[in-house]
């Protein structure tokens, strides 16, 4: 896993073109008694949002009113006189659209398995935590299968019970709904290749392996992320010292 696809102003279109290339990967495999469909859900999301500068660009007008504001905060803030305002920030409302994946039967429409890929939202607390966390139980309780994908490092991972001692940067989970409570976990780091994944079907059928490290490669190739990224900037959450050495290494190696 590349980290530096976790940022926020980059996500959004990782998860859009992965989610379609796990849909496209899919339908040749299961067809034509099933299909992939690619279904969102649209919520509100009440708070302070920080934009970094890249979620700024061609946006010169709020970036001149902030940095008018931070001036007049300054100056301000040794003054007690009531007729000096003082600059505060209001909550605002942002509209939040995830898409997601069910496997459908074609012959009566029911759905086979659900595929979620989290983003940073579903992991920090907040609307879109919230949301997700009762999907994510509307879908446990129910005879549908469900597939996790957690590709990001930041946030709360989604409850579940591990054993002792077990630590990831990165989880897939395959709940099998014949199977639960119990579901099967891939735990990997940073270091580690995605693993494939399963997906569950009706009992006793063949489940189709979706190669989503292969997929996610081939995502960042296609859409020329390479120029995108700025390897020279820091991470939110910051890497381990080893951690960074390795990707350093990594980009040196890349550069020859």
């Amino acid at each position: 896993m590349d980290p530096y696809l976790e940022q926020p102003w980059l996500w959004p279109q990782i998860h859009t073109r992965l989610i379609v290339a796990i849909a496209d990967a899919l339908t040749p495999i299961v067809r034509p008694r099933y299909r992939v469909s690619i279904e969102q859900r649209v919520y509100l999301d009440i708070g302070f949002f920080s934009p970094s500068p890249d979620d700024l660009v061609g946006k010169p007008d709020a970036l001149l009113v902030l940095k008018e504001q931070a001036a007049v905060a300054d100056t301000a803030g040794t003054t007690t006189s009531p007729s000096t305002p003082i600059i505060t920030e209001l909550p605002t409302t942002e509209e939040v659209t995830e898409r997601y994946l069910e496997v459908r039967e074609v012959a009566t429409g029911a759905v086979i398995t659900a595929i979620e890929l989290l983003s940073p939202s579903n992991k920090h607390p907040g609307a879109g935590r919230q949301e997700y966390e009762k999907k994510r139980q509307q879908a446990l309780a129910s005879g549908t299968h469900f597939i996790e994908l957690d590709l990001i490092r930041s946030g709360a991972p989604l409850p579940m019970r591990l054993p002792a001692g077990i630590k990831s940067d990165y989880r897939i989970v395959v709940s099998r709904a014949w199977q639960r409570p119990r579901a099967d976990l891939y735990a990997f780091g940073l270091r580690q290749p995605i693993p494939d994944f399963p997906v569950p079907l009706q009992r006793g059928e063949t489940e189709p392996i979706v190669p989503l490290n292969h997929l996610l490669h081939e995502t960042y190739d296609r859409a020329g992320y390479d120029l995108a990224i700025d390897y020279r900037r820091p991470l939110d959450p910051p890497l381990s010292p080893d951690e960074a050495a390795w990707i350093e290494t990594l980009l040196v190696e890349a550069k020859t």
